[in-house]
């Protein structure tokens, strides 16, 4: 009697271990693909325009910003889409909401700002959210 309590004890363990260990691994992303792309691919090309659209919806700078240089693109596929962009903008001539023939500024107003963005996309929905934002100043 006593030899069959102790064995089901256990076996409720294990179970319950099982079940624990099967949740951690759920949680951990498992990256399926990791590559560099170029700034050409159709859904890298939306995250740009995205996070150029998000970027100057936060700054309150008056001028346009425009992304001049993508430095380097990557994408990474779990049970979702994520770009690790990094790029260089540059303040544009354009008054904010003007975005059409804007070249950058000259002289003073001149500034450059280089970024690395990190962006949950599931681009057949239309859904990006940035992760990480790191931008910095000339």
């Amino acid at each position: 009697m006593m030899a069959e309590l102790w064995q089901a004890l256990r076996l409720r363990l294990a179970i319950l271990l099982t079940l624990m260990a099967l949740t951690y691994q759920a949680r951990k992303k498992t990256f399926l693909s990791v590559q560099e792309v170029t700034a050409v691919e159709d859904y890298a090309k939306d995250s740009l325009q995205w996070i150029t659209d998000q970027y100057n919806k936060e700054s309150d700078d008056k001028y346009h910003f425009r992304i001049f240089r993508v430095l380097k693109i990557q994408k990474r596929i779990t049970d979702h889409m994520e770009y690790h962009l990094n790029v260089e903008m540059q303040r544009t001539t354009c008054q904010k909401p003007e975005t059409t023939n804007c070249v950058p500024q000259e002289g003073e107003l001149y500034k450059q700002v280089n970024c690395f963005f990190s962006v949950f996309t599931n681009p057949w929905f239309d859904q990006y959210k940035i992760l990480n934002k790191n931008c910095s100043s000339d």
